[in-house]
């Protein structure tokens, strides 16, 4: 006698022979070892080709340490004010109906529309000598271009969807029933965001902050632009690596790579755990809801 329960029948859509299954996987494979797999692994290969005396010389080299401390400085200024305007623009555009919403959205949207090295030109154009605020800016020996301010505006700029990006849907599609009821019995704002909303967005949180670290980390295009390429000085990790490779210093530019590359796996590491302690959760939560 066949079963009516759904969760009992195969689900013929997604059904298909073992050799296209295999055909599937293999393909994704392939591509994974090609474009992914190869690639890191040859940057540790080169970066230590000739021993770890030499990789450790490439890493102890002042301008390589000032590098590596710029892009966590920058990095880490990034997230923490992209996690303030995140937060914001999610509260705003996800719990509220007010007039200039939509072009809100349009505007936290535009670093994905263009290029990065137009974003860092804009700064130029802005605070540069000949810029519109240079003029007042050096008469008040105000330097943003061609030093540190100028490279964390531009990475801010190009990181700043993320967080927004992540919170929006998901405080749209929670509503605000749980805010009022809080507010209803008494709880104040503060109280409200610390313990009713803030525990319902945390995995979103923490994704967009995992997103916002992993580009402003790598960003280059923009960083070019504004920083000046002054060794020691405005060099960030990618810049440093372009100078090395540009005077034939492999095994140093490998080198410094690998931090970059150790850096990224370190990233993607975070966002497995955060993928898999949400789903986790969400289990949690159905089977309570399902065994209540």
């Amino acid at each position: 006698m066949s079963s009516n329960n759904p969760r009992t029948k195969p689900n013929l859509a997604v059904t298909e022979p073992a050799w296209v299954r295999w055909i599937l996987i293999s393909a994704a494979l392939i591509f994974l070892g090609l474009f992914l797999f190869i690639p890191l692994v040859s940057v540790f290969v080169r970066a230590l080709e000739k021993g770890l005396g030499t990789y450790s010389q490439a890493l102890k080299d002042p301008d390589a340490i000032s590098a590596i401390k710029l892009t966590l400085t920058t990095a880490g200024i990034s997230v923490c004010a992209n996690v303030l305007f995140g937060l914001a623009a999610a509260w705003a555009i996800g719990k509220f109906d007010f007039f200039g919403r939509n072009v809100l959205i349009t505007l936290i949207d535009l670093p994905f529309a263009v290029s990065p090295v137009v974003s860092g030109l804009i700064y130029v154009l802005l605070f540069g000598l000949q810029g519109f605020l240079g003029p007042w800016l050096d008469e008040h020996n105000l330097k943003i271009i061609f030093a540190i301010p100028g490279i964390v505006l531009a990475t801010v700029f190009v990181t700043f969807p993320f967080v927004a990006r992540e919170l929006i849907p998901l405080m749209q599609a929670q509503g605000t029933d749980e805010e009022e009821a809080s507010v209803v019995l008494g709880a104040s704002g503060w109280q409200t965001f610390w313990h009713v909303t803030l525990p319902n967005i945390k995995w979103g949180l923490l994704y967009g902050v995992i997103l916002t670290n992993a580009r402003a980390m790598g960003e280059f295009g923009a960083v070019s632009v504004v920083s000046g390429h002054i060794r020691g000085l405005t060099n960030t990790i990618p810049l440093h690596v372009e100078i090395l490779y540009n005077e034939y210093n492999y095994v140093a530019a490998f080198a410094v790579a690998s931090i970059l590359a150790l850096l990224a796996l370190v990233t993607l590491a975070a966002k497995s755990l955060v993928e898999w302690r949400k789903d986790r959760e969400l289990a949690e939560s159905h089977w309570t809801e399902d065994n209540g």
